[in-house]
């Protein structure tokens, strides 16, 4: 069976936060809303951070398909990762705002 999830190998976790995050990239623009996408983002990166690189290093989870590259102590794909969320929620919620007027 064909395993969709490791079409790209190492680099699958890195593929899709990038196809995500032009998902959420574009919604955020589309919707007029980087700017609140961006200080989002800023305020809860802090956060996510500390979280995850807890979470990593007590062992609650480990990151499979991953390119192996840390940056401060936990993979770039995390990083990655809580840029792209809130910046997707917002955008969402900024599209969703827009098409209820």
């Amino acid at each position: 069976m064909f395993d969709l999830g490791a079409v790209f190998g190492p680099y699958t976790y890195l593929a899709s936060e990038v196809a995500f995050g032009a998902v959420a990239l574009t919604l955020c623009y589309r919707a007029d809303a980087l700017r609140r996408a961006g200080m989002t983002v800023a305020v809860l990166y802090p956060v996510g951070y500390v979280w995850d690189w807890y979470t990593l290093h007590i062992g609650v989870f480990a990151v499979e398909l991953r390119t192996g590259v840390d940056l401060l102590g936990i993979p770039v794909e995390e990083h990655l990762f809580m840029l792209v969320v809130p910046a997707m929620v917002i955008g969402a919620h900024e599209t969703l705002h827009d098409r209820a007027k």
